[in-house]
C-alpha cells in the first residue's frame, strides 16, 4: 500500500519491535485490560503494551497484532445479528487442532459458547465483551 513502511517486512531474523510493517485489529470493549487478558490466555500472545484504555498482544513472532481499547458506553453486539440490536462489525477465526479441547479452554477463560451454531464443524463463542469469535478444526 501506499505509504507503508516495508522495512522489515517478511524478513526472517529481524527483531519483532524493530520492524515496521505491523497490521492488526482492535476491538472496543467496556474493559481493556481485561479483554487483553482474555485473548492473551486463549492464545498464548504476550502482552506487549497494557493501560487503562489501550492494550496490545501479539505472538512471539510476525508483524500482526490483537488490540483492545476502551470504549464510553460500549454495547455488546448481538449474536446472530438482530433488526434494532448492536450489530457485529467483524468476527475473529481461530484454527485449531482439536475442537472439543479448544472450546474446553475457551469457556474456562470466561468465553460463552454461542445459542446459535450455524456450522457443525464450527464453534462460535463470546469473549467476555461479547464480540463473537471462531473455532474451527484444521485439516
Amino acid at each position: 500500500m501506499r505509504g507503508r513502511n516495508e522495512h522489515g517486512a517478511g524478513a526472517d531474523g529481524v527483531d519483532r519491535w524493530s520492524r515496521a510493517d505491523w497490521w492488526g485489529v482492535v476491538l472496543d470493549a467496556p474493559d481493556a485490560p481485561a479483554l487483553a487478558r482474555f485473548y492473551s490466555a486463549l492464545l498464548g500472545w504476550e502482552i506487549s503494551k497494557e493501560s487503562e484504555n489501550h492494550c496490545t498482544l501479539g505472538p512471539a513472532s510476525g508483524v500482526a497484532y490483537l488490540a483492545t481499547q476502551f470504549a464510553q458506553d460500549y454495547v455488546r453486539p448481538a449474536w446472530p445479528n438482530s433488526p434494532g440490536q448492536q450489530q457485529m462489525m467483524l468476527h475473529l477465526d481461530f484454527e485449531v487442532s482439536d475442537l472439543t479441547a479448544a472450546v474446553d479452554h475457551a469457556l474456562e477463560l470466561g468465553a460463552e459458547l454461542a445459542g446459535f451454531q450455524p456450522q457443525d464443524d464450527v464453534r462460535v463463542l463470546l469473549d467476555p465483551a461479547g464480540h463473537p469469535f471462531c473455532l474451527y478444526q484444521g485439516s
